[in-house]
């Protein structure tokens, strides 16, 4: 029998999450096959993935009429909701999580504060904390955006004990700041004499959304040999960046307590241009103590024709050259993930606001 191609990647150091939730998926057993066949390590959930699941089915109406009943807003009524499929994700994924070989390595499940603190730090601490507290799974990771805002939330988080996942990262100056708040807060906290040898924490860096932007440009440049070749790139170098911070003496010190790395995860990781293989950001991002977290559909694809093989740390020197062609362009690469990350809060808002309304509407016809 031919040896699943997802799991394969396992092989290579690399753990694949799947980018969704919803309960058809817990109920019909399908998310447990995930793990048994392919592998699957992790979920990862936001705020778009939620509003698809609620909006299109009946699952979750009698949750909402209950909470309704109680009198609860209609946030609350969503991270109700929210919590409870969450918590049981977490369940399905335990096993995975309490593996013999690393206790803790996967086995996580991301829960997102909602998109509309991503400019509020003391907002989203305070959310973090009471989310962390509501799942109470070791198994769980919160999700704060990687904004200026957030930086000092995720130390604080992360000092506080709470395992984060670091999402809406698409630069390499804002990574290694993210990388810098999660060490800061491993510092913080040992320094007060906790464990932290518990702690998890990933960095989510998104990519098939960088080439959407800079395409276009590239094209209207003459620079088409380097359409598709910028995210891939970025995420080279952000994986140069996560091998020197992560090696340094600073770090050492807290290794020597038990921390592990910050690890990098590939998000946004759907082709968007029909021109390019529909695996193409899974393939070129393959290697160690790195995680992807996948569409099911891009899962599917990948178990159908990818190519397993560890490519991340091949042409580095080419991935330099690209961002150098970049500058040399004109193409302010800074300017572009910053108004990336500006859109990417509002791409979460939109659902976010969507799915309230939708809360309410259902409420109200339920109620």
């Amino acid at each position: 029998m031919e040896t699943n191609r997802v799991k394969k990647i396992h092989d290579f150091e690399q753990s694949i999450w799947l980018d969704l939730i919803d309960r058809q998926l817990m109920n019909s057993g399908s998310l447990q096959r995930l793990i048994d066949e392919d592998g699957v390590r992790g979920l990862t959930s936001n705020p778009a993935i939620f509003e698809k699941a609620i909006s299109g089915s009946s699952d979750y109406d009698d949750d909402i009429r209950q909470l309704a009943q109680e009198g609860k807003s209609n946030d609350d009524i969503f991270y109700g909701v929210a919590i409870s499929d969450i918590k049981r994700a977490a369940d399905i994924f335990m096993p995975v999580y309490n593996d013999d070989e690393v206790v803790g390595a996967d086995g996580y499940v991301s829960l997102e504060v909602s998109p509309r603190l991503a400019l509020d730090t003391d907002g989203t601490i305070a959310q973090a904390r009471e989310l962390w507290k509501a799942v109470n799974k070791p198994n769980v990771m919160i999700k704060i955006p990687g904004t200026e805002a957030g930086l000092p939330a995720i130390q604080q988080a992360i000092a506080h004990g709470i395992n984060i996942n670091v999402t809406l990262l698409f630069g390499l100056e804002r990574y290694e700041a993210v990388a810098e708040a999660y060490i800061a807060g491993l510092e913080e906290r040992a320094d007060k004499g906790l464990p932290i040898n518990n702690i998890a924490s990933v960095a989510s860096f998104f990519l098939s959304r960088i080439d959407v932007l800079i395409d276009p440009m590239l094209d209207q440049k003459g620079a088409g040999d380097l359409m598709g070749e910028v995210a891939i790139a970025s995420a080279k170098k952000a994986y140069e960046i996560y091998k020197r911070v992560f090696s340094s003496d600073r770090f050492q010190k807290l290794r020597d307590k038990g921390a592990v790395p910050q690890r990098l995860l590939w998000a946004s990781t759907g082709s968007k241009n029909p021109a390019f293989s529909d695996v193409k950001y899974v393939e070129a991002l393959i290697g160690p103590k790195t995680v992807n977290t996948l569409p099911l559909e891009t899962l599917e694809a990948y178990r159908d024709h990818g190519q397993p093989q560890a490519r991340l740390e091949q042409d580095m020197d080419h991935a330099t050259q690209v961002l150098a062609r970049v500058k040399e362009l004109g193409i302010d690469l800074l300017a572009l993930t910053t108004r990336l990350e500006t859109e990417g809060i509002d791409k979460f808002i939109k659902p976010y606001d969507k799915l309230l309304a939708a809360i309410d509407e259902q409420k109200k016809a339920l109620v």
